[in-house]
């Protein structure tokens, strides 16, 4: 038996502005299932209000209340939300999910290479169109020549898998013109191996002194304003009130990807969530209580695994991403760090979100580079970007910090 491939998301949209659409998934189960929607939904940048889980470790039913934008592809939305459930199989003729789970091939990785004449704002212009296109960002590298051109390197994977096809790329190429006009020069679009978005290890790549202030976790309030760390979240751990399961109450600051930082974790501890209520009570606060086991179908009883758990949930929920803005000479480079699921994924929308608060403050970017790495025992995706202040009369330094930060948690 199975579900109709029609029904597997369900969308119901408000009839009323302002109050939430619902959306309802009802599919087979799989390990880090909630961590894959709620990636989704941080990417087409909805905010969630509420949500309800129920499992019984076959079946999931999922419930989400979200608020969309005025441009939110809903169709597409739901189209992505139905390739993230377990894969549909056809019997006789209708078109049924079923439970057995299939690892999908690595995406080809294109090169995108284009020049055109800079501007303030163009980085985040064109990282739009891209998000748009929903083409997704591996790794970058952005110079400014001293004529004032800019030479953009974009390693890119597609989610529609059509950059291959003529159409696909001219299609891109259109878009980006309509956005560069004149000043585009050329733009060039190729095909090339995978392993350029590989991890690379670098030692060197960041300082010592910025790397243990922003990854260490010992100082993980020491050396952090408080304008660029949430409030510290109440996790309370019960093994009492359910015979076999754990419960994790938490109590934290509300930012934007909250739900996905929690789920993405518990995927990474191959944690399976049995039931689950999220609700954000207020524009700043959310509680959620979620009814966790391990792997084998047990609750979690060693202290020394929910100390760690709980120590990592704490982390994440505090310092969701890390962000630095440095000297290098007269110039100042921002940091920003993104940690990456055991899956290789990274946080969605990273990249437009540092262009677009930079595009806001008037300040341009004379390079930019986006890399993978492992730091201690994790993976990171790490962007540098090398600001252009102009003459000074920009904002302070500490104020774009802020801005950066704001932005990537929602709070602008």
């Amino acid at each position: 038996m199975g579900i109709l491939y029609d029904d597997v998301v369900l969308l119901n949209h408000s009839e009323r502005e302002g109050e939430p659409s619902v959306i309802t998934v009802n599919c087979p189960d799989k390990t880090g299932l909630g961590s894959d929607l709620c990636r989704i939904i941080l990417f087409f940048r909805l905010t969630i209000l509420r949500v309800d889980v129920s499992t019984d470790g076959i079946w999931c039913y999922i419930v989400f209340w979200v608020v969309g934008r005025p441009d939110t592809r809903w169709n597409l939305l739901k189209k992505r939300l139905m390739g993230a459930c377990p894969s549909c199989s056809s019997a006789s003729g209708i078109s049924y999910y079923c439970a057995e789970l299939q690892s999908p091939s690595p995406p080809d990785v294109f090169l995108l290479t284009f020049c055109c004449y800079d501007r303030r704002g163009l980085l985040h212009d064109v990282t739009a169109v891209l998000s748009e296109l929903e083409l997704t960002i591996k790794k970058v590298k952005v110079s400014t020549t001293p004529d004032g051109k800019v030479m953009d390197l974009f390693f890119i994977t597609d989610t529609r898998e059509l950059l291959h096809t003529k159409k696909r790329q001219e299609d891109t190429h259109y878009q980006l013109k309509c956005v560069l006009g004149d000043a585009m020069i050329s733009c060039d679009i190729e095909m090339v191996g995978s392993e350029i978005t590989g991890c690379s290890q670098g030692p060197s790549f960041l300082p010592q002194e910025i790397a243990e202030d922003m990854f260490s976790f010992e100082i993980l309030h020491e050396h952090q304003s408080r304008s660029l760390a949430c409030n510290k979240a109440s996790i309370t751990v019960d093994n009492l009130l359910s015979p076999g399961h754990t419960l994790i109450q938490i109590v934290c600051q509300d930012h934007k990807g909250l739900l996905y930082d929690i789920m993405r974790t518990l995927k990474d501890y191959n944690i399976q969530t049995s039931y689950g209520r999220f609700t954000s009570k207020t524009k700043t606060e959310s509680e959620l209580d979620l009814f966790i086991m391990q792997a084998d179908g047990k609750k979690i009883v060693d202290p020394s695994k929910l100390n760690a758990l709980c120590s990592r949930l704490q982390m994440e929920l505090c310092r969701p991403l890390r962000v630095a803005l440095m000297n290098r000479g007269p110039d100042a480079e921002l940091l920003v760090a993104n940690p990456v699921e055991l899956s290789s994924k990274g946080r969605p929308i990273v990249f437009y979100d540092i262009t677009l608060a930079l595009k806001m403050l008037n300040i341009g970017v004379f390079s930019a580079e986006i890399g993978r790495y492992l730091i201690g025992d994790r993976e990171w995706e790490i962007y540098r970007v090398l600001l252009d202040e102009g003459n000074g009369s920009g904002p302070p330094r500490n104020k774009i910090e802020e801005a950066v930060w704001k932005r990537l948690m929602g709070w602008e």
